[in-house]
This record gives structure tokens, C-alpha cells and sequence, in this order.
């Protein structure tokens, strides 16, 4: 049995390993090279696709090689030498889209003539692994006809015939299901739990009109493991999202309802002092709720906002353009990387009203608040409601530079929106880019830099329907 120990950015040790699989020494482990290893896997390279294949004349080594952003695993064996490799890095030259491409997959015989078993299934497992690591939403290798079998049974899907060095090959590509599977687990039961909930015209939305009123309503519950875990965050954070709500619905905040739960007093002063912070940045007044003592941790906020015209989540038509308008000032929130994005802590009063104000003032078609569906999830949400598809175009997306793509369109952004029509909201500090359009049909498809189309979402979000 062979066994590859992988982990974010290299390997495991070998005490490590001995410590976790006994006595009994693995065949082979896959790292990352270092200069010596990518030495030798250069080597292997040579003999196999020059000197044996006679794929290339001199060298097969390339500007992909020379490009400091890609990465080489490599497998040794139990005597340390390197007996396979393979490469996988961004696709496009500068900033990375969250595009990456594998190649250059090589074995080797050992010094006794043989093949250790499963070398390249683990070296090609390590790989999609990594770039899934490194925030990858799209990973493609292209293969000779010979592998194409072998890639087929590890579970990647044939897109079409190719050529590398006027021989033919497939494109294949590795199916990452990181936006789909965040979709079904936050979203997709909504549809059959909320059927007869809120008022006509506004399904799924981020605040709900009260009837005869200019009020609109909100509501957000903060996951109780948050509220133990980081109080004063939760405690901001209940407030963040429902102003980012109203703000959504193009409502001006006038009030919060907290509902709060707390082992102790130190816990529930905690997170109040978190939610009264923030209730002062955002310059809404706390006008009561209910705290209770001696229980499991809970947070709930109401907010009331007003607004003589509320936008619709599901107010865009086909052919109309999405527009995605997020503050990338910030950075992670500690204990939370990858996943929730803190712009909105570092920011004045004045610029957390510049950006919650916008779709008030521009009055797009439709716009929703990136929840923790993250974009493409919200972009779903927003074309479900509408009756419609969309097409997000992942390279024109604004992104901070410190954050993966994948990370960047999965994680709750801090403030994000997306808008749809000739309207751009005019947000302060926040960036704002037209970076796809609604399309007819059903769910979310990423668009990339060489034209190529994937589809990340097949059908509605939450099952509610059009609006």
C-alpha cells in the first residue's frame, strides 16, 4: 500500500510520519522540491519526453519552469531519491485569477529496474490537492492520449482534443466543487422551509418592506460558535450585517433590536461592547432587545431602515450587466483566514456611509449583499430571484492581492455588492467593477481569460424561484 502526506505548502516530516503510520516506513513520500529535488526531476523529465519520446529536440523546459509562482512535487523513495514529479502553477502571467494548470507528470524506474506502485496517481492526487490549496478554481492538464484513461479513473473530466508539441494530447480538467458545495451546505434547503414567507416581489431578500410603511426590516442571527469564540467580533458583526442588509435594499439604518444569550455577565459585555462599537461607527442607535443570562451563547440583531424605494434582490433582467462593488482595505480576520474578510473595523464613519448608502443613491436594478454564500453563491441568489442565469467574469473581479481567488469568492467579504444594470454605485473607499451579466437560463457559469466557460452553479441557489 502506498501513501502520500501532504499538507498546505510542503509535506509532513518523516518523524512525523513514523509517529502516525508506525514502524513500518511508507514507499514514498511527495514533497515539495527544493532546488536539489527540482535538479533531479528536470533530469527525469529530459530522459522521458526528450531523450525516450522525442517529444522535444533539446529541452523541455519552458517559461512555466522559469515562472518563480510555480510549484514542483516530487515523490521520493524510501532511499530519498526522486523517482517522479510534477509541476502546477498559476496559467496566466501577473495576477493570479485562480486558473491554474498542472503538467510534465514523470516516473521513473529505481535503481532496481522497477516502478514504485503508484507513484503517479499519488504525484497527480498531490496536485489537486495543492491548487485546490492555493485557492484554485479551475485546474487543467493536458495529457497524451496514452493517460487519458488513467486521469479518467482519478476522477478528471475530458473537455477536448489538444496538441503539445504537434502531438496530439487531451485537455482534461480536475472538477473543484469548492462553490457548489459551500452553496448546498448554507442555502440550497431555504427554497422548501421559507415557501409563503415575505411580502410579493421580494423573494429571498436581503430586508423585507413592511406593508404600508416606508420601514424596511432585517434580521441576522450570528453563528453561536462565534459568539463564544470571538464576542466583540460577533457582537460587530451582528451589526455589520444587517446595516450591509438594509444598505442592500437601499434602506438608510434608523434602529437595532438585539436578542442576546450569555453564560455570564463578562461574556454578554463582551459582545455588547462589540455591537455598541459598531452601532457607533455605523451611527444607528441600539434602541433595546433582550439579554438573558446562563445559557449557551446566542446573537440575534433586528434592524429598521427606511426608504421610499426598495430595490429588489430580484429585479435584473437578462443582458443586463453585474456589477460587484467590495472594500478590499483590511485583511483577515484572525482565526478566520480564508473565510471572513475585515475591511470594515479599520474604517471611518464617513466611509462606512459612503459605501452603505450607495445603492440607495444609484438605484440599480436589483442588488443583494454578499452573504456567506460568498459571490458567486449571492450572484446566484440574485439571478434565481430574477428568473435568470449569470455569467461572472472571475478575472475582472475586484479582489484584494493577499487573498486567493477561491478564498476571495467563497469567504463573507465584509462589504460587498452586487448590482446589476448601467447604474454604478458610488461607494467611497470600495472598488467597483462591471464584471459579467445576467444571461437567460438557470444557475452561474465563470468565465476566464482564454474565453473558456465553467460552470460553477447548474440551478437556483435556494430553491425560492423568481421573484
Amino acid at each position: 500500500m502506498t501513501t502520500t502526506v501532504v499538507q498546505r505548502g510542503g509535506v509532513l516530516h518523516a518523524a512525523d510520519v513514523s509517529a502516525l503510520l508506525g514502524d513500518r516506513p511508507p514507499p514514498f513520500l511527495v514533497e515539495e522540491a527544493d532546488a536539489a529535488a527540482r535538479k533531479a526531476y528536470y533530469g527525469l523529465r529530459h530522459e522521458a519526453f526528450v531523450e525516450r519520446q522525442g517529444l522535444f529536440a533539446r529541452t523541455d523546459l519552458d517559461d512555466r519552469d522559469d515562472d518563480s509562482r510555480t510549484v514542483v512535487l516530487v515523490a521520493r523513495d524510501r532511499s530519498g531519491a526522486v523517482v517522479g514529479g510534477v509541476r502546477l502553477g498559476p496559467a496566466t502571467p501577473g495576477l493570479d485569477v485562480g486558473w491554474w494548470q498542472g503538467g510534465r507528470l514523470v516516473t521513473a524506474p529505481t535503481s532496481f529496474g522497477t516502478r514504485v506502485a503508484g507513484v503517479g496517481a499519488a504525484l497527480v492526487r498531490a496536485a489537486c490537492a495543492r491548487a485546490e490549496a492555493a485557492g484554485a478554481l479551475r485546474f487543467d492538464a493536458t495529457v497524451q492520449l496514452g493517460t487519458q484513461r488513467f486521469f479518467q479513473r482519478l476522477g478528471w473530466e475530458t473537455v477536448r482534443p489538444t496538441a503539445v508539441a504537434n502531438t496530439p494530447h487531451v485537455l482534461m480538467r480536475w472538477p473543484i466543487l469548492r462553490i457548489a458545495q459551500l452553496v448546498a451546505a448554507t442555502k440550497s434547503e431555504l427554497g422548501s422551509l421559507l415557501q409563503g414567507i415575505g411580502p410579493v416581489g421580494f423573494v429571498g431578500d436581503d430586508g423585507a418592506p413592511v406593508p404600508g410603511s416606508d420601514l424596511v426590516a432585517a434580521c441576522d442571527a450570528i453563528v453561536p460558535a462565534m459568539v463564544e469564540r470571538d464576542p466583540e467580533w460577533a457582537g460587530w458583526c451582528s451589526v455589520l450585517v444587517n446595516v450591509n442588509d438594509l444598505a442592500a435594499m437601499g434602506a438608510v439604518p434608523v434602529g437595532l433590536l438585539d436578542a442576546l444569550g450569555a453564560r455570564d455577565a463578562a461574556s454578554a459585555e463582551r459582545v455588547l461592547r462589540g455591537l455598541k462599537r459598531a452601532a457607533a461607527a455605523y451611527g444607528v442607535p441600539i434602541l433595546g432587545g433582550h439579554t438573558q443570562l446562563g445559557v449557551p451563547a446566542a446573537l440575534g440583531v433586528t434592524a429598521l431602515g427606511r426608504t421610499a424605494r426598495p430595490v429588489a434582490g430580484g429585479g435584473g433582467r437578462p443582458g443586463e450587466q453585474v456589477r460587484l462593488t467590495a472594500d478590499l482595505g483590511g485583511g483577515w480576520r484572525p482565526g478566520y483566514v480564508g473565510r471572513q474578510w475585515d475591511s470594515t473595523t479599520y474604517r471611518r464613519a464617513d466611509e462606512l456611509r459612503a459605501m452603505t448608502t450607495a445603492v440607495g443613491r444609484a438605484q440599480p436594478s436589483a442588488a443583494k449583499d454578499v452573504s456567506m454564500a460568498g459571490v458567486v453563491g449571492t450572484l446566484g441568489m440574485l439571478a434565481e430571484a430574477s428568473g435568470c442565469a449569470a455569467v461572472l467574469d472571475v478575472a475582472a473581479v475586484p479582489k484584494p492581492r493577499t487573498a486567493s481567488m477561491g478564498d476571495w469568492l467563497t469567504c463573507f467579504p465584509g462589504f460587498a455588492m452586487l448590482t446589476t444594470g448601467p447604474r454604478q454605485p458610488e461607494a467611497g473607499p470600495a472598488m467597483s467593477s462591471v464584471c459579467g451579466e445576467l444571461t437567460t437560463g438557470q444557475g452561474v457559469a465563470l468565465r476566464w481569460p482564454d474565453g473558456e466557460v465553467t460552470t460553477a452553479l447548474t440551478s437556483g441557489v435556494t430553491g425560492m424561484g423568481a421573484a
